[in-house]
């Protein structure tokens, strides 16, 4: 493990935060765009089994682990994904109401996760899929919250969602990967291995969801070509959505790699600050956006 690494922030659990989920949120709520719109709903969709994986996982370990701090941290890793289990479900209630078959979804990736991957796999293998996917949605995280215009015109509640989501994700990246390797002991290669089968998995899976949801939305066919050909230009360009994130998700592949040799994201502190000044993620989210816009302004 690398010596170069950063002071991680403290795990803060954040609950009982109201995002206004049931409220008159538009079907396509961002940008008005079906494709954008249903990226952030398909990954929605695969957070509470997700996130139940990820402590299920990290849990394996707990009896062998003496460190206090990681004891804690392990502590409040739960407790945040939990919340965001529990976000995220009440999220994909409103994909219900649209005909989303939210509950076949779950059921599936339930299968997958509990029936067939640690199942047939070994608990080291599992955890190593969890610190990929922490990996992978830390980074996002940091592309999403960093880069405004990702969201512009959002609705309101699901970005502030999706910033607090992202944040935590930033305070916690670091626990499940001691785990794996000061713990778990995992080889290189079991580390690597289990990367290879997320980054092929994730996005399947994701664009599986989404081919649903644009045929539940009543897109002929032609349509939904010209939605897949403008969306995953969206995606794939060159300064598009992921690949400004290629040089983060390629350092995971050497072998000194740690996930606090990068800080949190320049947006965290304001962010902080923000949400204890107003006590509201909604309201906090929107002035750390009009920041942004100001500084882009200036810059």
């Amino acid at each position: 493990m690398s010596k170069n690494k950063l002071t991680p922030p403290p795990i803060i659990p954040r609950e009982k935060l109201d995002f206004d989920l049931g409220g008159d949120i538009a079907k396509h709520w961002l940008d008005n765009d079906p494709f954008k719109t249903r990226f952030f709903d398909a990954m929605s969709t695969l957070f509470p089994v997700g996130e139940r994986f990820f402590i299920t996982c990290v849990r394996d370990y707990k009896d062998q682990i003496n460190d206090p701090k990681l004891k804690q941290d392990i502590k409040d890793f739960t407790r945040q994904e939990a919340q965001h289990s529990m976000l995220h479900t009440s999220y994909n209630d409103r994909l219900k109401t649209q005909g989303i078959e939210v509950d076949r979804i779950l059921a599936g990736q339930e299968h997958r996760l509990f029936g067939v991957l640690r199942k047939y796999l070994s608990r080291e293998f599992t955890l190593g899929i969890t610190v990929a996917s922490e990996h992978i949605t830390a980074i996002m995280a940091d592309c999403f919250v960093e880069r405004a215009a990702i969201f512009e015109g959002a609705d309101e509640r699901i970005r502030a969602l999706y910033v607090w989501h992202a944040m935590e994700e930033m305070e916690h990246k670091g626990v499940a990967y001691d785990v794996l390797v000061d713990i778990a002991k995992s080889s290189y290669a079991n580390r690597i291995g289990s990367m290879l089968v997320v980054t092929f998995l994730f996005p399947y899976h994701v664009f599986r969801i989404m081919k649903h949801m644009l045929e539940v939305d009543g897109y002929t066919r032609w349509q939904r070509i010209q939605i897949w050909t403008k969306g995953l230009w969206w995606l794939y360009k060159p300064g598009g959505v992921f690949l400004p994130m290629m040089g983060k998700y390629f350092s995971y592949l050497k072998p000194g790699f740690h996930p606090w040799q990068e800080p949190v994201v320049a947006s965290y502190e304001p962010w902080l600050r923000l949400l204890k000044e107003t006590g509201d993620p909604i309201e906090a989210g929107n002035r750390l956006v009009a920041q942004q816009h100001q500084t882009l302004a200036h810059a």
